[in-house]
């Protein structure tokens, strides 16, 4: 029975989530991102208020200051308008560049920045009506009319609350002085957006986690798609187990072309063979350049035998060899004098068939051998 979408039970992998990431899928609070510009505007004109009161002041008054020729000049209005926006916008560059700022850095308390242009591709589907009514009534659609609600009804307490608080002070601005009462309301509006930054700040508190989680859900996965994205990324386990048994194939075709090459084979006489060489020159002590079992044994006493390598039968020794030594390593220092006596016995053979001589006793190992470790 096929996985659908009710059983995705298992957590998304790093896999899915860079997949999503390149997509343009990533949680978004919109709320932290107005609860952090409204902050920092709000703290810039509340800091900056008397600055700003000030440049603004001055620019009134200048502005005001015509003669009758230069009201009458239309060339004359049209250049001062222009100065005085200029020089509005110089006076406002410090609060609208914290707020810039805070703006484009806002996003990487979550998710980050992130440049995708798979979200700018033609969708017809998003045109579509009937999935804009499925979106409406569907339950993120609720979700999203609830946090509507919710965030409306907070931001108006907070509103209530500071008009409440500071109603005294926006009537008394009436009766200052215009360089002080430019600037006082300049204060005025930082600490109300200060108040609403708060308010935002306690609906972004909810809503963070909630995109989080809802950013996971849509990206969980079913267990097949955990396996298939395991294929994808691993192999499959059948091409895996033909790459292994391909490299095993080719190790021993490698261990058996060394075959020829060794000074001595040991066997059990037929469960284990250990082939061993020793160049006095290159060498420090005996390595095991081939090893094997049953049917590689074999294989490796034909190979021997053709070649006319010594075969020893000393299963005891045979057994440590194969369990103690791997492949291209030197034998253990507690194997010395046992593979010393095969080397010799070796090198004798070797000497009494070249003279013709009686060919030597061969050595012999009790079980006590099989007990060494590398």
């Amino acid at each position: 029975m096929s996985e659908t979408a009710q059983e995705r039970t298992e957590k998304p992998t790093p896999k899915r989530r860079e997949e999503a990431r390149k997509r343009g899928q990533l949680p978004r609070s919109p709320e932290l991102g107005a609860a952090a510009v409204t902050l920092i505007a709000g703290a810039g004109m509340y800091l900056l208020g008397g600055h700003l009161g000030g440049r603004m002041h001055g620019m009134m008054a200048s502005s005001l200051q015509l003669t009758r020729e230069e009201a009458l000049d239309e060339t004359r209005l049209v250049a001062a308008f222009a100065d005085s926006a200029l020089q509005g916008l110089i006076a406002c560059a410090p609060v609208l560049g914290l707020t810039l700022v805070a703006a484009v850095l806002a996003p990487l308390a979550l998710g980050g920045w992130n440049l995708s242009f798979g979200v700018l591709a033609l969708d017809f589907s998003r045109l579509s009506p009937v999935a804009g009514f499925k979106r409406m009534f569907s339950l993120r659609g609720a979700v999203e009319l609830a946090k509507a609600f919710a965030k409306f009804a907070v931001v108006a307490l907070f509103a209530v609350l500071f008009l409440w608080h500071a109603s005294e002070e926006l009537l008394s601005l009436g009766r200052e002085p215009v360089n002080r009462a430019i600037a006082h309301a300049f204060s005025l509006t930082g600490q109300a957006l200060i108040a609403f930054a708060a308010a935002l700040g306690l609906i972004a508190a909810v809503d963070v986690p909630w995109q989080l989680w809802q950013h996971t859900q849509k990206l969980r996965m079913t267990r097949q798609e955990i396996r298939e994205e395991l294929k994808e990324t691993e192999g499959s386990p059948e091409i895996k187990s033909r790459i292994r048994a391909v490299q095993q194939e080719l190790a021993r075709r490698r261990m058996m072309q060394e075959v020829p090459r060794a000074d001595v084979v040991v066997v059990n006489p037929t469960h284990y063979a250990v082939a061993l060489r020793y160049d006095e020159q290159r060498m420090r002590a005996p390595t095991v350049v081939a090893k094997g079992v049953d049917e590689v044994a074999m294989r490796i006493r034909a190979i021997a035998e053709e070649h006319r390598v010594p075969i020893l039968e000393a299963p005891p020794l045979a057994r440590a060899l194969h369990r103690s030594v791997d492949i291209g390593e030197e034998i253990p220092a507690t194997l010395y004098v046992a593979v010393a006596q095969v080397l010799t016995y070796v090198y004798q053979l070797r000497a009494a068939r070249r003279t013709g001589a009686q060919p030597p006793e061969p050595p012999r190992f009790d079980e006590s051998i099989e007990s060494v470790r590398h």
